[in-house]
């Protein structure tokens, strides 16, 4: 099904490319700031359409909500555990279903990678 381009999906994208891995509350407070009319549900619905296409990304994290991200090609993310903020990782993507050997019959789909730590600035506080 083709779906048409609307004003509210071009500036929900447009807010996840000015943002840094946004979680889709900071999405909406973006978008809501300069189009205070806009809803909370069609950010919503607007940030899972643009995911599902594939034109921006969904980074699912393994502690808080996911986050979206306007790169779109695989990479990995560190989080920091003090402030929650994300940012890429330095590592090319590698395929760890490769080396699971016998899953039993279970169907590998993909995998999440995440590092977690502290960010420059936590550590310094």
């Amino acid at each position: 099904m083709e779906r048409r381009n609307t004003i509210q999906r071009a500036l929900v994208g447009e807010a996840v490319k000015g943002l840094d891995h946004p979680d889709a509350e900071e999405v909406f407070e973006a978008v809501a700031a300069s189009h205070p009319h806009i809803s909370k549900a069609t950010v919503y619905r607007n940030l899972n359409l643009l995911a599902e296409e594939g034109a921006i990304g969904r980074v699912r994290l393994c502690a808080g909500a996911d986050r979206f991200d306007s790169r779109t090609q695989p990479h990995y993310h560190m989080r920091c555990r003090a402030c929650g903020k994300v940012f890429d990782a330095p590592l090319p993507p590698i395929a760890p279903e490769a080396m699971l050997g016998d899953t039993g019959g279970f169907a590998v789909e993909g995998h999440i990678l995440e590092f977690t730590g502290l960010c420059a600035g936590c550590k310094k506080s």
